[in-house]
């Protein structure tokens, strides 16, 4: 699971879930006909409680899990974070009908508590997809400390996966001073030739030669790369059934170029094209 794929809504449903089971201790029922220590809660009555505190709750659980899965998954059909929405707005609509359905009790800190919680927690599941501000990530990408050109090497004090101490991303050599990353461009004046795609003079290339000087096709430097939502991660068999799903705030290594898209590689070593790469956020 990958928190950080959550987003801000899903916050929101935390948020609530918590104040429904706070609630779900506080009085039901303001009235003269209980003591102010004998008033009963949510546990004194097993339908309430299962109803509206525990079926919110689980309904916050399920949605956030379905976030955090790489992939989905289903009960009876529904994916998590459906029968989660469902579950919500079936709370928000038990506690909405026992708030109204009072006849001579006054309404408890309890059972307000609780409905205003399961009607947050509802609104939020609902409005997380449809909503760009709930939809932002919940913790941020983190931000290398010196950030690197296209292609360039993630330096020691980078953050997160993909800017490990001293790493090197995969396939790449270590340069010494003067010499160019992986996959530059000769013919800078002032720099060396390096293993590597390193500089090359003006009038063709030691290593690999390129017709009519054009840029050799596999001129490819891999680097990270952060995605600013969640997108599928497909086969590079081409098939289109996702094999994982990229999570915002977390870094992935782009080992190829493949047409339009990237083969990108996981943290658990799985490797797939990356077809959407619009928005990302190179590291």
């Amino acid at each position: 699971m990958n928190i950080r794929s959550l987003t801000r809504g899903d916050g929101v449903v935390i948020g609530a879930a918590v104040l429904l089971f706070i609630a779900s201790f506080l009085n039901l029922y303001e009235s003269s006909a209980f003591g102010s220590s004998n008033a009963p809660n949510a546990w004194d009555s097993l339908s309430t409680v299962m109803s509206i505190h525990l079926a919110g709750v689980i309904a916050a659980a399920l949605i956030v899990t379905s976030r955090a899965l790489p992939q989905p998954r289903k009960i009876a059909g529904l994916d998590l974070g459906q029968f989660g929405v469902a579950l919500a707005i079936f709370a928000a609509w038990t506690a909405l009908w026992s708030l109204i359905g009072l006849d001579g009790i006054d309404a408890g800190s309890g059972l307000i508590l609780g409905f205003v919680g399961a009607l947050i927690l509802a609104a939020a599941a609902v409005a997380t997809p449809l909503v760009p501000p709930l939809k932002a990530a919940l913790v941020g990408a983190p931000r290398p400390r010196t950030p690197q050109p296209y292609g360039g090497q993630p330096g020691a004090t980078g953050q997160g996966y993909g800017y490990p101490g001293g790493q090197q991303p995969y396939g790449a050599q270590g340069q010494a001073q003067g010499q160019q990353p992986y996959g530059a461009q000769g013919g800078q004046p002032g720099q060396a030739s390096g293993p590597f795609g390193g500089g090359q003079p003006q009038g063709g290339g030691a290593g690999r030669p390129s017709a009519g000087g054009a840029t050799p096709a596999g001129d490819f430097a891999p680097f990270w790369f952060a995605v600013p939502v969640a997108r599928p991660l497909f086969g590079e068999d081409g098939s289109q059934t996702p094999i994982a799903e990229l999570a915002p705030g977390t870094w992935y290594l782009a080992v190829e170029q493949r047409g339009s898209g990237l083969v990108a590689q996981t943290q658990d070593g799985r490797r797939g094209v990356l077809q959407d790469t619009s928005g990302i956020q190179r590291g």
